[in-house]
């Protein structure tokens, strides 16, 4: 990560005020569940129809850290699906999720959001090189950013988990992957991929929320850095895992060893229904597993598995079994159980993503930024996974970032 000053902005004379412009938030997988709350969100929050609980940038810690007011985020996106946010966000709404009121109020604004939705890149329509789908996604944010005149925009994978593709050389080798790009006969992308390379061609700050490829790609990260990009991912840390690495730090700093680690995750919705193929959820539970082992150790059990219940809806359930050893080799044994809407839950943290980045942006920073690995599961460029730790982190960048303005 580096770090400079934007010599063509001005420096602003209030220390919490933003200045640097409004901030486009283009969403990959714009009329999802996720999407459509962070819509609904966002226009609740920057109407102050709704305080902005769960929402960590909105905290005593980052008053005085410079980023762009909910007002000065403007959303459009990338999807495959033809149904607009007004009528997910009226499903949601029907589902128990979204409070109706917070729909209604904010209609209006979801018609303005779901005309800056373009159509995303569904590899079974597409049979020309994939280049061409990089340049137009890249050519629909560009445009964006110009017809709205703002000053940087923010991409943000919120789409469907994909199944992680098999290694190739393209994804290390800039030349081989332009020379595969080019060719109407491969597709030697994923489409969580081909979005991510549409952000750096637009020159757009991103994110990847989900624990789909996107710029986890080398070649990709590299071509990121180049072009002097913040990212920052990767699979967004909204519930068991939230648990996991505060109370994984616990066992350790106490002397106790634990033994095993088992969950079980119950969901339904979209997320459920994607999660039900085994190549989809290989990458969700590899990402899950790792940080808990980083923080109790390799020798730890981990069984983990994610069932779909169709019922639930965009409700998700984790339980969690932890047996410890402790004094004398005494048993120790734990059982949390987490329930929530997982959409109400990763909605505030993409906005926070989005308003972090765009300081990130604003402050010439390039690459993975490393601090913002308190919003997930596998943070890209960081080790730590100790969510204190992280949240110091995370505060000592946001401040150190802010001198910068």
């Amino acid at each position: 990560m580096t770090m400079i000053a934007d010599p063509a902005l001005p420096h602003s004379t209030d220390d919490s005020a933003w200045t640097r412009g409004r901030v486009g938030l283009w969403l990959i997988g714009a009329r999802g569940s996720v999407g459509t709350t962070v819509a609904v969100g966002l226009h609740a929050l920057a109407t102050e129809i709704a305080p902005p609980t769960g929402c960590a940038t909105a905290g005593d810690a980052f008053g005085w850290v410079p980023l762009p007011r909910f007002a000065d985020l403007v959303l459009g996106g990338h999807d495959v699906s033809t149904v607009t946010l007004a009528e997910r966000a009226a499903q949601l709404a029907d589902s128990g999720m979204i409070p109706p009121r917070y729909v209604a109020a904010v209609h209006d604004e979801l018609k303005r959001d779901d005309a800056e939705i373009r159509p995303g890149y569904d590899p079974t329509r597409h049979a020309g090189a994939q280049i061409d789908v990089v340049r137009r996604l890249a050519a629909d944010i560009v445009s964006f950013r110009e017809r709205h005149a703002l000053g940087r925009v923010v991409v943000i994978d919120v789409s469907s988990t994909e199944p992680l593709p098999a290694d190739r050389g393209e994804y290390s080798d800039p030349a081989l992957l332009a020379a595969a790009l080019a060719d109407p006969r491969k597709a030697v992308l994923p489409p969580s991929a081909v979005a991510a390379l549409a952000a750096i061609e637009s020159g757009s700050a991103y994110a990847c929320f989900t624990p789909s490829a996107g710029m986890g790609l080398p070649v990709l990260r590299d071509l990121a850095e180049r072009a002097g990009i913040p990212y920052a991912g990767q699979d967004g840390k909204t519930g068991e895992t939230l648990l996991r690495t505060v109370l994984g730090p616990m066992f350790t700093a106490r002397g106790m060893r634990v033994l095993s680690w088992a969950g079980t995750n119950l969901l339904g919705g979209g997320d459920g229904a994607t999660l039900a193929d085994p190549e989809a959820v290989r990458s969700k539970l590899a990402s899950k597993t790792r940080g808990l082992k980083s923080l109790v150790g390799e020798h730890v059990v981990t069984p983990l598995h994610i069932d779909n219940v169709p019922d639930l809806g965009d409700i998700k359930t984790a339980w969690d079994h932890v047996h410890a050893e402790g004094f004398l080799s005494s048993r120790i044994t734990l059982q949390t159980t987490w329930s929530a809407y997982d959409s109400m839950l990763a909605a505030p943290l993409v906005l926070d993503l989005a308003r972090l980045l765009a300081l990130a942006s604003a402050t010439g920073q390039a690459g993975p930024i490393a601090e913002l690995g308190f919003f997930f599961k596998d943070p890209w460029g960081s080790d730590v996974h100790d969510f204190a730790q992280q949240s110091t982190e995370l505060h000592e960048w946001a401040r150190s970032s802010a001198t910068v303005l």
